[in-house]
């Protein structure tokens, strides 16, 4: 996911996408502690674009509050 695609989001797409990749980043946690993972690449991609929603809505949310 690029930024570029985030900022064109509204936010509630950014909160239903944040929410979607939080159930996948436990899915990907759980099937790692069974040892059922298969793309450990995955679980990385998943924490990043998470900090990237998050940084991206909050810098909408400070610019609405300017």
């Amino acid at each position: 996911m690029k930024a570029s695609d985030v900022r064109a989001m509204t936010s509630d797409q950014i909160t239903d996408e944040l929410e979607k990749l939080k159930k996948e980043q436990f899915n990907l946690r759980f099937q790692r502690a069974t040892g059922q993972l298969e793309n450990t690449v995955r679980v990385r991609q998943v924490r990043r674009d998470i900090a990237r929603l998050m940084t991206i809505a909050r810098e909408m949310r400070a610019a609405s509050a300017e």
